[in-house]
């Protein structure tokens, strides 16, 4: 309570949970009933956090008239009270999570999920130092095909792409000072921003830390807080995989390190290639990562993304110092040896996407798993095993994936197969247009 009575003008408070395609699902509330909300917290159905990214019921889903669709508790997370700088209005966002009535973490709500993996850790005596790299695109969506929007400086619009370009950044200043100053406010450790590959596409990359569920919230936060920023300015901010045929995708890439109980990095040997541990890690990524691509490229757009010679990964294998990579070791000192992992879509639900890297690296690490040898030049030669090349071929790995069932709980594998193969039927239906307006503002 210490936020809202520091802010007396916060008249409303939104409560919102991530459901499984990280789209925020919540209430509005006066602010005068903040205090029940911290002690009694909410209501939602437990088929909210299991809704198709339209925000319809699943319709084959048990959560629904099979059991009544009966209610969950959702009670405040870690974070608390913390501004919605986006909105007219002063505004409070309450991040919320599901239980049982009985108090029992809800097992299809995807950052109980992310916290199951992080007691895996602790239980290893290990803590995750986990960062994470946030691409968009911000676009002018006002006519009948995307452009990128005109500079609020000079009227202008950009008509080519140009990588850590700074003119790129300084024609939008005005709206990236905006963002930073809402991070600020949000608590979200934004750090470096760059222009990317692409026409109109950034990236802002989070400060590492040792909390992954605290990672996730930033990055969840992240994406809800730059789209509504990028609306002030009168243009659109998208997440999505790839709204552009010609252009390079949309990532968002993790970098994590594991220190044990001493705080030394588990992944250091004091040379450069790394410890037995990050070799065992690697391993665990690798074979995990054909069964939880429907993780890392959930909607039907990502796999416009994960093509050859696009700047996505298409192939199973590592390196070191190697963006081809969809596991890259990057050159760093010896205590800040890390591992990138570059596969997932900017349209990622965050908690998933965490827990999905995090316990797949601790499966290999539980088993003393070895990698094949890291290799060199182009992964896009070097005939590596490939991943799903479709959404059909990604629910189905999913599904039976033994390394994806020792990460997330049955009731959530269930859920959100139910989830993507009834988005599958019904994607068939839409246009090229129709699927980018779908997803441009939702994921």
């Amino acid at each position: 309570m210490n936020w809202l009575a520091e802010h007396p003008e916060v008249r409303t408070i939104r409560v919102a949970a991530a459901d499984l395609n990280g789209v925020p699902r919540g209430k509005r509330v006066p602010a005068r009933f903040a205090q029940k909300l911290l002690t009694e917290g909410t209501k939602f159905p437990y088929s909210v956090l299991n809704m198709d990214i339209w925000g319809e019921d699943i319709e084959d889903s048990p959560l629904v008239f099979e059991t009544g669709d009966p209610d969950a508790l959702l009670m405040p997370t870690e974070r608390g009270f913390m501004p919605m700088p986006w909105l007219g209005a002063p505004s409070a966002l309450l991040p919320i999570w599901m239980f049982h009535a009985d108090g029992r973490p809800y097992e299809g709500d995807p950052r109980q999920a992310l916290a199951r993996v992080v007691d895996r850790y602790k239980a290893a005596g290990l803590t995750p130092v986990v960062a994470t790299e946030m691409e968009f695109f911000i676009i002018d969506d006002s006519g009948k095909t995307l452009r990128v929007p005109p500079s609020p400086r000079s009227g202008k619009r950009r008509t080519g792409a140009e990588t850590l370009s700074l003119r790129a950044l300084d024609a939008f200043d005005q709206f990236f000072t905006r963002l930073y100053d809402a991070c600020e406010e949000m608590d979200i450790p934004a750090d470096t921003a760059i222009s990317e590959a692409a026409l109109g596409q950034f990236e802002i990359n989070m400060m590492h830390q040792d909390d992954p569920l605290k990672a996730a919230d930033d990055a969840w936060l992240f994406k809800m807080l730059t789209k509504g920023v990028a609306r002030e300015f009168g243009f659109a901010a998208s997440f999505m995989a790839k709204p552009y045929d010609v252009w390079s995708g949309s990532g968002l890439h993790m970098h994590f390190s594991l220190l044990d109980a001493e705080g030394r990095n588990v992944f250091d040997d004091g040379g450069p290639k790394g410890s037995d541990t990050l070799r065992h890690a690697v391993a665990g990524l690798l074979r995990a990562m054909p069964g939880s691509t429907l993780i890392f490229a959930p909607h039907e757009n990502s796999y416009d993304r994960l093509v050859p010679n696009a700047h996505a990964p298409t192939g199973i294998g590592w390196a070191y110092e190697n963006r081809t990579a969809a596991i890259r070791i990057p050159a760093s000192g010896p205590k800040a040896r890390r591992i990138e992992h570059r596969v997932a879509g900017g349209d990622v639900n965050p908690y998933l996407m965490i827990a999905a890297i995090l316990g797949a690296a601790l499966n290999g690490i539980e088993d003393g798993q070895e990698p094949p040898p890291p290799f060199e030049g182009n992964a896009y030669d070097k005939g590596l095993d490939q991943l799903p090349g479709t959404w059909n071929d990604a629910i189905e790995a999913f599904g039976t994936c033994p390394e994806v069932k020792r990460i997330f709980p049955q009731h959530l594998i269930d859920n959100l197969m139910m989830t993507k193969r009834q988005e599958l039927h019904y994607m068939a239906e839409l246009t090229d247009e129709e699927t980018i307006e779908l997803y441009l503002d939702t994921v």
